[in-house]
């Protein structure tokens, strides 16, 4: 019998350490979330995000980011289409060849463009890419 008290014992006390554990965990979170909430008030109030927010609001109605898009995934499908357009793999494989050609700082402008486009600050990676060079 004191043998299953003590079992009973350890397992209740486990239980309610967990808990414990539990509790503060679910608390660390909730002052997670209030921290980063401030922080983005903080970068509101600053002007900081406001301006990533106008410029998502000024794109909303644009084609530009469609075209892009298209304009991207046009060689992948145009690969898949060589049965149907016989050659058309070569004039693909032909067409990077002559981008790879182009000055630096235009590969370096239109991937900028392109990034830009769809919300990817690429002139830091650009940067980096520069360096590299």
């Amino acid at each position: 019998m004191l043998n299953f008290l003590s079992i009973a014992g350890n397992l209740a006390s486990s239980w309610l350490e967990n808990k414990v554990e539990k509790t503060k965990a679910d608390g660390q979170a909730k002052v997670a979330e209030a921290k980063a909430r401030a922080t983005v008030a903080e970068k509101v109030a600053a002007g900081e995000v406001a301006w990533e927010g106008k410029m998502a609001d000024a794109t909303a109605d644009s084609w530009k980011d469609e075209f892009a898009l298209v304009v991207l995934l046009a060689p992948a499908i145009l690969l898949f289409l060589e049965p149907i357009f016989p050659g058309v793999r070569n004039h693909v494989k032909e067409g990077f060849e002559v981008l790879a050609t182009m000055p630096d700082w235009y590969q370096y402008l239109l991937f900028i463009a392109i990034s830009a486009s769809f919300g990817i600050k690429g002139v830091g990676q650009a940067a980096k890419m520069l360096r590299k060079k």
